[in-house]
């Protein structure tokens, strides 16, 4: 936060000028992680000022501080190209080199620098603690943003007469920021947790603590996800700790695969928690038409959708029996 008097000095000026982008990558992580678990027990934070607030460092909290980073890189990296951002463009540091046979660097690769450096100097200064989560957040931050660079893509451009492909030039290009939160997913399944030094870290003190976290890192590597402890119970509801628990979530009995049929024994049974059908009307555009130039005219239309939701077996019980007394008295 600055003073009024600050507000022209380079770093304020810095701060004002990126804080847009910052603000919009850290929603569009925390929108990524919640399409990442839509259908597991735990549901990301809603947001940033919950991220903030994460006092745990579990293996769900890994991913959740990996994603925010990599979130924050990618819309810093992919406005600077777009040229949206005054003081930055396109990497072009390769331009004119060869790549390998038969193509050159040339075009607009987007500018991971850029977007890497600025996010550091933000999402990093959250963890302003000098003790072992604070380290484990920063290790997290890192493998979201080394995410972000394993996952780009070289795109080429043929040239040649008749365009016959004789020599190519190519970029490097941001994937889509789903296949960054497929990426990531991953690593959430394949997260280690650190075996630290326990009679340091019991001791209490901030700085040994950190010390034996540091001694623990040095056999991980900068990609790889970590956490100090095991997860909480999340079908059950605690607001002191920011765990929603299930009752009340979707889940679904049809899908493409198994995780996303079993989500209703994950979400609901495993948690003593009954499912509840729902009868859901809903209004949505239909029947849309072009009209020339340039305006397309939707009608509304109503339908009923059929919904699946995790109830307390009490009220699935209870809901069951008005809806067969009132079956008996028709």
């Amino acid at each position: 936060r600055y003073l009024k008097s600050d507000v022209t000095s380079p770093r304020a000026q810095a701060f004002l000028t990126y804080a847009v982008s910052v603000h919009v990558g850290t929603r569009s992580g925390l929108d990524e992680c919640r399409h990442q678990f839509a259908l597991d027990k735990w549901n990301c934070p809603d947001s940033a000022t919950q991220l903030r607030g994460l006092r745990r460092a579990t293996r769900e909290t890994s991913f959740v501080h990996a994603i925010s980073a990599a979130g924050v890189m990618y819309t810093l990296t992919r406005n600077c190209s777009l040229g949206d951002l005054d003081n930055c463009g396109c990497d072009v540091s390769r331009n004119g080199q060869t790549g390998g046979r038969g193509w050159l660097w040339g075009g607009c690769s987007d500018n991971v620098e850029f977007g890497e450096s600025i996010s550091k100097q933000y999402v990093d200064a959250q963890e302003t603690g000098q003790d072992s989560r604070a380290a484990v957040n920063l290790h997290n931050n890192e493998a979201g943003r080394r995410a972000v660079k394993a996952t780009m893509k070289r795109v080429c451009r043929c040239h040649g007469m008749s365009e016959s492909c004789s020599v190519k030039t190519c970029w490097m290009q941001l994937s889509d920021f789903r296949d960054i939160g497929n990426y990531l997913k991953n690593k959430h399944k394949q997260a280690q947790k650190l075996d630290t030094d326990q009679t340091r870290l019991r001791a209490g003190n901030s700085a040994d603590s950190r010390g034996s976290i540091l001694d623990a890192l040095r056999s991980i590597a900068p990609t790889e996800l970590i956490y100090l402890e095991d997860s909480p119970d999340y079908c059950r509801r605690n607001s002191s700790v920011g765990l929603h628990g299930t009752e009340g979530r979707e889940c679904l009995t049809r899908g493409p695969g198994p995780w996303e049929t079993k989500s209703c024994r994950r979400l609901c049974h495993d948690c003593g928690l009954g499912v509840e059908e729902r009868r859901v009307h809903e209004v949505t555009s239909c029947n849309c038409k072009f009209h020339w130039c340039c305006r397309v005219h939707c009608d509304r239309c109503a339908h009923v959708v059929l919904k699946h939701v995790c109830v307390r077996r009490d009220v699935h019980e209870a809901n069951g029996s008005r809806r067969r007394h009132r079956g008996h008295r028709t």
